[in-house]
């Protein structure tokens, strides 16, 4: 599991790589395809031991010894690569699927009550879906009219390849789109009504650019077994069950039962924290101790405290705090663990009880202030063309955040530049190499032919993909070009709100974040989030004299979705092609499929933006007031805040105060930071120093989210439990059950969720608004006491 950071001699590895390109040994496949087996028995292995027999094979086979120990332990190692993959089933299929998964994702975004579209239900309807259609469907050849291409309905038995293709699609079209907000912050709140055409081909653009920017790590972190991806490891153990159970193989029908009483029991568990019992969430045992103590209460609440032993038995707290507890390495787990720690034990009391800082409001608010403590005005500083009104900007004087708001700040700027000072450090030796070997491949396929990246890797994945062609640069060159000329074209017509010269600036940002930020993924299971620093690098470029005419708020929106989604649809796309890596899928046909579910999923994301603007628009903005209180536009009311805070107030008026004046020097921090631990790492090597990732404690630091504080403690026993424990002891049972399980539990919240939005949520219209929202309150956090209500009415009143 900690292979990946395992630092080597980059004269090894030179010699090692030049070793491998003379002479590549007679593991070369020749450019026929063929099944490619192992002698791995998958049917009787566990009557011998599983793990002993695989590792017994491990010694006598170079191939598999190559792979780290849980893949070789989890991932197919044979292929046919005569199965099928792009085919009228899989149209069909991906159609059905992405189309309601677009609708769900997209309408999510403006509500209280999220919908969610879980990947995992497309990954077993799918599996049943597909043997329907194969039963059901005539073996018809279909020609089309005027050409010679024809295709069969039934082409063959339904195949594990189309189900990975299928699912793929899914992830890269039934999601939402970033670039909604700026589209309808234009027209909402400030009356500019963005074309569509401009709105749909802006949406693909910045998905486009994001997914040729994948190139520049492609070759960097997927073919190197060290990677191994842990969420594409426990998606690709899923499509294994499957691929046995279509075998007949008695140990996956176990499997399988096991994963659906798993996700039936964590569906009708979710209804207790959800719903029926909401108290479940947050089990503050210091509040039942002293109910009355409002420093007892403080110190163990889970909300609008510190969350000192403070459980939940709520799967939504317990496993999305920063990190998947079955999935993430335990070294991850605990670093994130510790950040919450100083966060909500360390900092929260000294800023409380001590002189951390001197503006003693809103400690656990993420709204802005007056200098009194009440929320800063911030319409009324704004002139009718949205610049900046000084004098009443004057009159009120500066803004001001809470204290933990502030760190988080610092702490989320600081974690960039950590991220890639520490890929310098410790991530320098094998990255460098898989450059190289990179290189190496190009002279290659110069000299030799048909000889890519995949000769450059001697394990059995690698061997396998050598049979399939490799995308072309070409490709992702021509999605770059296409997206690029795209957005020149309508910031030219001033179609965007942001001038032409911050597109460069926005993708020669993302392009130097892209390899540090998915190269931590690929290792830890943590995304790093740019958080509001785009926002901030804009309102600096604006607030000069080249860009002081373009200070609208919807810009920098406009300019965080572009170099956003860079960086986040680059990681999409990444993990997506690890599981086809992983599944002996076609590159080109993995690429095609996320380029069709993208094309497929915008035009739906956009019919969905427009008709909540034209039925709920004044909802979202406050004119009316929603009776069930669900279509409040959260996100977008965060991205407003942050539009005038960055594009109209600017940077230097934001951080003028005591408290906010520290907020530059979080960049500095985060860069000399990692390259000091790592000269104490080569002096102290048994530390273990290389575990201890700084940027993903900043980034643990910078989870902020206002008053919640629950969840952690659960997540990190839960973690301890199943990712050490059960890891080192009994590694025969997690490898079996433990990421199937992990998929179970996600889809069967995902479920519950999409239960309550549907069937229960319209009971919420026999409460009294207040009332129930009170009850909610109450109920969510089983601490709050009579000194609490004080907190609980302002707290109801600022959301």
């Amino acid at each position: 599991m900690f292979a990946a950071l395992k630092r080597k001699r980059p004269e090894e590895n030179e010699a090692k790589i030049e070793q491998e390109i003379i002479d590549p040994g007679k593991e070369e496949l020749s450019s026929k395809k063929q099944v490619v087996e192992t002698t791995v028995d998958e049917e009787n292995i566990h009557f011998k031991g599983g793990t002993a027999a695989i590792e017994q094979e491990t010694h006598n086979n170079p191939e598999i010894a190559a792979l780290p120990f849980s893949v070789r332990h989890l991932i197919n190692l044979t292929d046919d690569p005569n199965l099928p993959t792009i085919t009228f089933r899989y149209f069909v299929l991906s159609i059905i699927f992405v189309i309601p998964g677009a609708f769900l994702s997209q309408m999510s975004n403006f509500r209280t009550t999220k919908a969610p579209y879980s990947i995992f239900f497309v990954q077993i309807a799918c599996h049943y879906a597909g043997h329907f259609m194969a039963r059901v469907l005539p073996d018809w050849k279909i020609g089309l009219p005027g050409t010679r291409f024809s295709f069969s309905l039934n082409p063959a038995p339904w195949s594990i390849k189309e189900h990975v293709l299928v699912t793929l699609t899914a992830a890269s079209g039934a999601t939402y789109n970033l670039g909604y907000a700026p589209i309808v912050l234009a027209e909402l709140w400030y009356g500019t009504r963005v074309n569509p055409a401009v709105a749909i081909f802006f949406m693909l653009s910045i998905v486009w650019i994001g997914y040729s920017f994948a190139a520049l790590a492609r070759q960097i972190l997927l073919p190197d077994p060290e990677y191994i991806w842990p969420q594409a490891l426990m998606q690709t153990t899923l499509f294994e069950t499957f691929r046995k159970t279509d075998n007949s193989s008695a140990l996956a029908r176990r499997q399988m039962k096991v994963f659906f009483f798993a996700l039936l029991g964590m569906t009708m568990w979710q209804f207790l924290p959800e719903y029926v019992f909401p108290f479940t969430s947050s089990l503050a045992f210091l509040c039942w101790v002293a109910p009355r103590n409002p420093v007892a209460n403080f110190i163990g609440s889970g909300i609008g405290g510190m969350g000192f032993l403070n459980l939940s038995l709520d799967w939504s707290n317990v496993n999305w705090n920063g990190s998947s507890i079955m999935t993430t390495p335990y070294w991850t787990q605990v670093i994130l663990f510790l950040a919450f720690a100083f966060n909500c034990w360390v900092l929260l009391p000294a800023a409380k009880w001590g002189n951390l800082g001197s503006f003693k409001h809103g400690l656990m608010s993420n709204s802005l202030f007056l200098g009194n403590g009440t929320t800063y005005p911030v319409l009324e500083v704004l002139t009718p063309d949205y610049h900046l009104n000084t004098t009443a900007y004057e009159g009120y004087g500066p803004m001001y955040m809470g204290l933990q708001n502030v760190w988080a700040t610092f702490f989320d700027y600081a974690k960039l530049p950590a991220a890639v000072t520490w890929i310098l450090t410790f991530g320098y030796a094998q990255v460098s190499g898989n450059v190289r070997r990179i290189w190496l491949s190009r002279k290659a396929e110069k000299s030799t032919k048909n000889e890519g990246i995949h000769h450059q890797y001697h394990d059995r994945l690698n061997i396998i993909q050598r049979q399939y062609k490799e995308i072309p640069w070409w490709w992702y060159a021509t999605l770059f070009s296409v997206a690029f000329v795209i957005l020149i074209i309508f910031l030219a017509l001033g179609h965007l709100f942001i001038p032409i010269w911050t597109l460069f600036v926005a993708l020669a940002s993302a392009a130097v974040l892209v390899i540090p930020f998915a190269w931590l993924y690929a290792i830890s299971n943590y995304q790093l989030e740019t958080g509001s620093f785009n926002e901030l690098m804009y309102g600096y470029m604006v607030h000069t004299k080249a860009g002081e005419v373009h200070q609208h708020p919807c810009g920098p929106s406009v300019y965080g979705s572009i170099a956003g989604d860079a960086w986040y649809r680059a990681q999409y796309m990444l993990q997506d092609q690890k599981i086809g890596h992983y599944m002996h899928i076609p590159p080109r046909a993995v690429f095609f499929s996320q380029i069709f579910g993208t094309c497929m999923g915008v035009p739906i994301n956009y019919a969905v933006i427009r008709w909540v603007m034209d039925t709920k628009g004044d909802y979202l903005t406050g004119k009316k007031t929603d009776p069930l209180n669900q279509w409040t536009g959260q996100s977008l009311r965060t991205s407003n805040t942050m539009g005038v805070q960055y594009a109209v107030l600017g940077p230097r008026r934001l951080f003028a105060e005591t408290e906010m004046a520290v907020l530059p020097w979080s960049f500095l921090v985060g860069a000399v930071i990692p390259p000091i631990l790592f000269c104490f790492h080569r002096f102290f090597p048994r530390l273990r120093i290389d575990l201890w990732n700084v940027s993903i404690f900043f980034g643990g630091l910078a989870m902020f989210y206002g008053n919640i504080s629950t969840g952690y403690t659960s997540a990190i026993i839960g973690g301890y439990v199943v990712m050490y424990w059960a890891y080192r002891r009994h590694f025969e049972v997690w490898k079996r059950y433990n990421y199937l399980l992990a998929a179970a539990f996600d889809a069967g919240f995902n479920l519950n969720m999409l239960l309550v939005f549907f069937f229960l949520e319209q009971a919420s219209k026999f409460q009294c608004q207040n009332g129930g929202a009170i009850t909610k309150h109450l109920w969510k956090d089983a601490s709050l006491s009579t000194a609490d209500l004080p907190f609980l009415f302002s707290s109801m009143s600022n959301s």
